[in-house]
């Protein structure tokens, strides 16, 4: 950062900003969450708002028992449920005046000053968007693994907000702060998805001529689903919502995704090996790839549980292709382009 840069953060601190939480069922992290929060919001003069989807576990209470505590903590009501309705709400009611917005994940763990970081970054790049990296982490058996799988290239392909970043322009990443003016120019979130709609507007966002930074000044924590049941249907919901974004936009799936829509078709092909032993090859040796992966991680962590992870990751895998095929066909059946 130059002297210049200083001066124009100085000249412009705190920008206004709102922080925004879609939540759904969060009673056992809201709470700790805008505690965390609530000093950021105080010290940057900016309002907390949880967008709720409609909880059943009291999450609704604790957020309103606190607002009474926290002046600045904001409850509203997202009857569309989903995370990309919830921001846009959010946005639309209470966004007018205010410069940027950070998007904060109810079920993640920030640093204390992760708020501050994201609006230093932005002042000191001009990025329209800061995003950041993932460390993904857990506690339980299946969650540790799960994180495992995912914090290694057999996880994500090598994806970059998914690994320490060195700080630098990128096409997406998972979102963190947003210039408002940027946000509402593109439309703000495609609310036809209920996954991947951050990649979605990523893609809208570089089509204007706006640009998204990958900051090394901070970082969030992610904690994955602590059973296969949510694990796969997590990514059964990731595999449909990136074949909506390619048939909505018309772009070509990267290398690091073409590799895993290959294993539906190796799955199909290998009910096929009564017919002859080598339609299994391709199904098999993706296989022994994840579980020797997965024995890999736990040599070198030194835990017997991370063999675990090659288990995940072909649950991940596997989702993820067949919610991604079952898009890319019931689209071509119905005629449909999203």
């Amino acid at each position: 950062m130059t002297d210049g840069d200083a001066g124009r953060m100085a000249d412009h601190w705190p920008p206004s900003c709102l922080i925004v939480i879609p939540c759904l069922n969060e009673a056992a992290h809201i709470g700790s969450l805008l505690d965390l929060l609530e000093p950021s919001a105080r010290r940057l003069d900016a309002r907390i708002v949880v967008v709720d989807g409609g909880s059943s576990d009291g999450t609704q209470q604790i957020v309103s028992e606190l607002a009474k505590e926290y002046p600045a903590l904001i409850l509203l009501e997202n009857k569309k449920r989903i995370q990309s309705a919830a921001v846009n709400l959010a946005i639309e009611l209470l966004g007018e005046g205010v410069e940027y917005l950070i998007r904060i994940d109810a079920h993640g763990g920030y640093p204390e000053d992760y708020c501050d970081r994201l609006l230093e970054e932005a002042l000191a790049t001009g990025a329209d968007s800061v995003v950041v990296s993932m460390e993904t982490t857990g506690s339980g058996l299946v969650q540790r693994a799960a994180a495992a799988a995912q914090n290694s290239k057999l996880g994500t392909g090598g994806s970059k907000h998914r690994h320490q970043a060195a700080g630098e322009w990128i096409d997406h990443g998972h979102h963190a702060l947003m210039r408002i003016s940027a946000f509402e120019a593109v439309g703000g979130y495609d609310e036809s998805f209920s996954h991947n709609e951050d990649a979605e507007l990523d893609h809208r966002l570089r089509q204007a001529g706006f640009r998204i930074w990958l900051t090394a000044r901070t970082q969030m924590t992610y904690y994955p689903r602590s059973t296969f049941k949510g694990l796969y249907l997590q990514y059964l919901g990731y595999g449909r919502g990136r074949a909506r974004n390619i048939l909505k936009h018309r772009v070509v799936p990267k290398v690091r995704q073409m590799a895993p829509l290959m294993i539906l078709p190796f799955a199909i092909l290998a009910t096929l090996s009564f017919l002859h032993w080598a339609a299994a090859l391709p199904f098999l040796l993706w296989a022994a790839t994840c579980l020797v992966y997965g024995a890999l991680l736990a040599i070198r962590g030194r835990d017997l549980n991370l063999l675990l992870a090659g288990p995940s990751a072909m649950v991940m895998h596997f989702a993820w292709s067949l919610g991604f095929w079952q898009q890319l066909l019931s689209s071509g059946l119905s005629g449909e382009a999203t």
